[in-house]
């Protein structure tokens, strides 16, 4: 079947190669984020690292934003060769296998450092074996990190404080449940769409981390934020399998050395400004309200239908392996 979102994404890949001649292998990497977002910047060291790394034989193209489609197109773009390499949220991969769906359960970490200790071990180094199967290659993770919803409806302090707020979501059915089970309308929506949906009212809010709700501007349109701190989401860099089989052993060392030195950087950019965007925020006049663990208890609460939902969606073994290595990681 003649699909024309990959044709255009061909059109624009086959745009790159000219630029390349010099070097003998290129590497297109496709994402959705901002080039502000501390992701992309994580991207460009990477970028540095190979080509460096393979004395100029590897050039690595970056196209941020969305430019080579939605995360989704990408990944089929990679599953199917026309694109080398793309960093979309783990939850994507949900689509084709719905153990991932157990990494973004809301409220699943009580905190990012249990979260990483798990998806560094043995049940993350799982998930990343099961890509294999797409064709693809698992090159670990980067954070995405700690959704907080924003609306202009009202402060969120409660879950009846989202009874009627038509919030986006990404098009992941367990984050659409999760707001469905706290009483709010979740309107999942292409990313590159949000900004307009907010700006016209089309919506009434959405759920990022705070440092995409900077990148993209989101408090521009915006009145109120709240650290409900839901979801923490990663991303899974994945690259063709075919085209990865294709490299020397050096140079696919390379890549996953590279990625795994970006993530390390990733991490000193997010502690840097993690505590600035909270106030740049303010700053423009949106209404924050950082919830205490109570407050947020009563969220973690009202969502856990959709944890005990998604055992039987994830399968009972993944799910129980995952839970077991959240509770070994906070010291229970």
């Amino acid at each position: 079947m003649f699909n024309k979102a990959t044709f255009a994404l061909g059109a624009i890949l086959s745009a790159g190669v000219a630029f390349a001649a010099s070097a003998e292998t290129i590497i297109k990497v496709g994402h959705g984020a901002a080039e502000s977002f501390h992701m992309h910047r994580a991207l460009l060291r990477f970028e540095e690292l190979v080509e460096a790394g393979s004395n100029g034989e590897i050039d690595v193209q970056i196209f941020p934003s969305s430019q080579l489609g939605p995360d989704r197109e990408m990944i089929e773009g990679v599953q199917t060769g026309v694109l080398e390499m793309a960093v979309p949220p783990s939850s994507f991969f949900a689509g084709w296998d719905p153990a991932f769906a157990v990494i973004e359960l809301p409220y699943m970490y009580a905190s990012k450092e249990i979260a990483f200790e798990v998806l560094d071990g043995p049940a993350g180094d799982g998930m990343i074996e099961r890509v294999g199967g797409q064709g693809l290659v698992g090159l670990g993770w980067l954070e995405l990190g700690v959704r907080n919803v924003t609306n202009n409806i009202r402060p969120i302090a409660t879950p009846a404080d989202l009874e009627g707020v038509k919030l986006r979501t990404m098009q992941v059915p367990a984050h659409v449940a999760t707001f469905q089970a706290l009483g709010a309308n979740p309107t999942p929506m292409n990313f590159g769409e949000v900004y307009s949906a907010l700006q016209q009212g089309v919506i009434d809010g959405q759920e990022n981390p705070l440092a995409i709700i900077t990148s993209q501007r989101f408090y521009e349109v915006q009145s109120y934020l709240s650290t409900t701190g839901h979801v923490f989401a990663v991303y899974m860099p994945v690259i063709s399998q075919p085209f990865f089989d294709s490299l020397s052993a050096e140079h696919q060392q390379l890549i996953r050395d590279s990625m795994a030195a970006a993530r390390d950087y990733q991490a000193e950019i997010v502690a840097a400004e993690d505590a600035s965007q909270l106030e740049e925020i303010r700053a423009v006049g949106v209404e924050v309200l950082e919830l205490t663990a109570e407050q947020r208890q009563a969220f973690a609460d009202a969502t856990e239908g959709v944890r005990l939902q998604y055992r039987d969606e994830v399968g009972a073994e993944t799910y129980d392996t995952w839970v077991a290595a959240v509770s070994a990681a906070s010291g229970h």
